[in-house]
């Protein structure tokens, strides 16, 4: 029976060869695409969850309350806070800290170059399951003058030796013995780096990491097998103000497990507010619409063409067939079909996964010896059968015989509103995904070319470090003799992250009880024309002005916090240093373009510090620029290897993740409209058979071709209008709630729904005048004998 089902079913889809190309195509551009959706999504989802304690490690969260502001979420700790949380509470087994990445100078011999690493106390590799190649884990940090190095920097650096025991420079000052030599870190991995450096070495360097009140690095704890994390958290909320000794403190512990921080990430208000997770979720809808929509082909045309085999139903009931055998073997030519779409599929996703990972920048791989890819393939297979297939056999099975043998068999008026209403449901679908893929467009693009109040372009900066520490001043003044240079600044922070806050600022008049968050960066003269910052009021900072080492200049927002009518001229006590305001400046954006425009103060710096030299070049004159400060560089920083960036390029890498998404939906959108036409071009060439010898007899009327395609057009239309108006108030709800989560957005405007309706309606109505033209062209005298 199973063989005869199979012959019937080949038999079919070689009788029908362009439904069944249509039904295949659809069916396989769907399985593809949410193949390569889900390939991602898994990859997001196994991110940092390789480690073998996952379950048991988190990190330590901050909620922080200032006054006039929501509360504020941060990773940053105070970096004595992991010694005591491990020394105070028997459930940590466990407990690190860990700095941000750093760009250092390493050196062995003759050979040198600057990597990117981190410092971390003695427990991080007992508490992550970073493999060491060399060394041992439990105490290759724990030695203050240890460096644990990856097996790239152990082949750079040692290349004819081993690492393990040997000493390499950093930073020209400081040397460190090579305790263990990491393995290649896992690619579902969020935390990167070439080196772990011993913590001692970062305290050592920082003396305010050892007080309560500054934050800076992150925390892990690796809790005992038998702790309640929400009770331990509940445990710590208060750690601060205990250990302070100040019940007003406004700073609130709690735990975030550490292999869901890469996909929930964003907190509002103090409370999780999603993260990449919401396009992990987004990327799955839009994979089930896309597969709904491929089934919704099959589906209609399957319906559609029942007519041509109503009577062979009808045929095999009058033998005996009873109904369950025939909708098994409908539901099998449906998995049939499947299969093979399956095969297509995997081809084109085996063709096209070179350059999706170079999209996504993944490294996702077919691997066919995985079982659990076998189980997705099949699942994949499986639904897709049964969901396409599933009316279509309940539809036909249910035909009566007396009433298929009779003649051509008439479709109930349920019938065709069901088929309507997928044709509908299928566009509505993609309506919804153009919208999205053109609001997500034009949001990434007002975030490119968005007024940072400063200007990015023909910025260049590069690490205040070495000698230039120390001869900043003279290497200033000569590079801005250099030709391509226009103006030369110094801050301790870059353009586009001013990472450092502080509640140390007071002023006349101010309530004593409110603690209010000032961002904060030391800046150099020129500063603000070297980034072309505007002033609203006052003046710059100038050498001119002997006391301006103490004075300060103020944003738009702090003046708005402080709340003084005139501040220019009005005092200003920072870090305990009493000053005046010079300056106000208009509101620049310091941070991501995802948060508001926050406080912020400016003030000179005295002594040396790290941060970044800010280079304002000529318009036009970049390689003469960068030659001037390469050489400039070069003479007063020797034993540095010269390194820039372009501020226009790292902004524009700060929301690579966006533009990704953004390339993501515009596929997936096309995709989406692709398959739908494919549907309707079936359905639309069905139409046009049914109708054959009706449009016949309209020529011989004198039906003009015109009058033929707009008769087997417009119900097809009335369909794509019907699915615009079910749609639009989705779509506009769903980009509303996306477009919430961020500060500085586009509104949602009418023209962006006007155009995705007018698309669909376009390319539908290019699908079907394909068919149309076609039939109302043909020769009646011909149409109507062969009918």
């Amino acid at each position: 029976m199973l063989t005869n089902y199979f012959k019937i079913a080949w038999r079919n889809l070689l009788r029908n060869k362009m439904f069944s190309l249509i039904n295949i195509l659809g069916l396989a551009l769907g399985m593809a695409c949410s193949l390569l959706i889900l390939f991602w999504v898994q990859d997001e989802l196994a991110m940092d969850k390789f480690h073998a304690k996952d379950d048991r490690i988190f990190r330590v969260m901050e909620n922080q309350a200032w006054a006039g502001q929501d509360v504020g979420t941060t990773p940053s700790t105070p970096g004595i806070l992991a010694e005591n949380l491990k020394k105070d509470f028997p459930d940590v087994e466990k407990a690190a800290m860990m700095t941000w990445e750093n760009s250092l100078l390493l050196t062995v011999g003759n050979t040198f170059g600057k990597e990117k690493g981190r410092f971390a106390s003695g427990d991080f590799l007992s508490i992550f399951s970073f493999p060491l190649v060399q060394g041992d884990p439990k105490t290759a940090l724990t030695r203050p003058e240890s460096i644990v190095i990856s097996e790239k920097l152990a082949r750079k650096y040692f290349p004819q030796q081993d690492a393990l025991g040997k000493t390499i420079r950093v930073d020209n000052k400081t040397d460190l013995m090579i305790t263990g030599v990491l393995a290649e870190l896992p690619e579902n991995n969020s935390l990167t780096f070439d080196y772990l450096i011993a913590w001692e070495q970062f305290v050592k360097n920082n003396a305010w990491v050892k007080e309560w009140s500054n934050n800076g690095p992150r925390a892990f704890v690796l809790l005992s097998p038998k702790t309640d994390p929400e009770k331990f958290s509940a445990k710590i909320k208060d750690y601060i103000k205990q250990k302070t000794n100040q019940q007003t403190t406004n700073i609130e512990l709690f735990l975030q497990k550490n292999s869901e921080a890469y996909l929930h990430s964003n907190f509002k208000n103090g409370t999780l507010d999603g993260g990449r997770i919401e396009y992990v979720r987004m990327f799955v809808i839009v994979a089930v619409f896309i597969l709904i929509i491929a089934c919704i082909n099959f589906m209609n045309l399957a319906t559609a063409r029942s007519v041509k085999r109503a009577k062979e139903v009808g045929v095999r009931k009058v033998v005996g067939a009873v109904r369950q055998s025939l909708m098994a073997q409908f539901l099998g030519e449906s998995l049939l079909i499947s299969s093979l779409a399956l095969c297509v599929a995997v081809l084109v996703v085996m063709l096209m996964l070179p350059i999706f990972n170079e999209l996504t920048e993944k490294k996702l791989a077919f691997r066919f010896t995985d079982g659990s890819l076998w189980a997705l393939l099949l699942g994949l297979t499986l639904i897709t059968g049964v969901v396409s297939g599933s009316y279509p056999a309940l539809f036909l099975s249910s035909l009566k015989p007396v009433v298929v043998l009779k003649g051509v068999l008439k479709f109930k008026p349920s019938a065709t509103v069901f088929r309507k209403g997928l044709v509908v449901f299928q566009f509505s679908l993609s309506i919804l995904l153009i919208v999205g893929m053109i609001i997500i467009y034009r949001q990434i693009q007002y975030i490119q070319t968005k007024n940072l109040g400063f200007d990015k372009e023909n910025l260049v900066y590069m690490p205040l470090e070495g000698e230039l520490k120390k001869n900043y001043q003279t290497f200033r003044n000569e590079l801005k003799t250099q030709p391509g240079i226009k103006e030369i600044s110094a801050s301790w922070s870059d353009p586009l992250e001013v990472g450092s806050s502080t509640i140390g600022v007071t002023w006349r008049g101010k309530d004593t009880t409110q603690r209010i968050l000032f961002n904060q960066t030391a800046v150099h003269y020129g500063y603000l024309k070297a980034m072309n910052i505007r002033l609203k009021e006052g003046r710059d900072f100038s050498p001119a002005y002997t006391t301006d080492t103490t004075n300060y200049i103020i944003n738009e927002a702090a003046a708005r916090k402080i709340g003084y009518k005139n501040p220019v001229g009005q005092e200003l006590t920072f870090w305990g240093r009493k000053g005046i305001i010079v300056g106000v400046v208009k509101d620049y954006h310091i941070n991501s373009l995802h948060v508001a425009i926050d406080p912020l103060i400016l003030h000179m710096q005295r002594e040396e510090f790290d941060g970044v030299v800010l280079a304002r070049t000529e318009p036009g004159q970049t390689q003469t620029a960068l030659e001037s400060l390469e050489k400039t560089f070069r003479k007063f920083n020797p034993r540095y290897p010269f390194e820039y960036k372009f501020t226009d390029q790292e902004f524009g890498n700060n929301y690579k993740s966006e533009k990704i998404i953004s390339q993501l939906a515009n596929y997936f959108a096309f995709l989406a409209i692709f398959i739908s036409c494919l549907g309707l071009f079936g359905l639309a060439t069905f139409t046009a058979e049914q109708r054959t010898k009706e449009i016949g007899i309209r020529k011989v009327l004198g039906a003009s071709v015109t009058n033929i395609v707009l008769m087997l057009s417009k119900d097809f239309l009335l369909l794509v209008l019907l699915s615009s108006l079910v749609a639009l108030p989705v779509a506009w709800w769903a980009m509303s709630s996306w477009l919430e989560k961020y500060a500085n957005r586009i509104e949602i405007e009418w023209w962006m729904f006007a155009v995705a309706v007018v698309a669909a309606l376009f390319i539908a109505l290019f699908t079907i005048s394909f068919q149309s033209v076609k039939a109302a062209l043909m020769n009646p005298v011909k149409s109507l004998k062969t009918e």
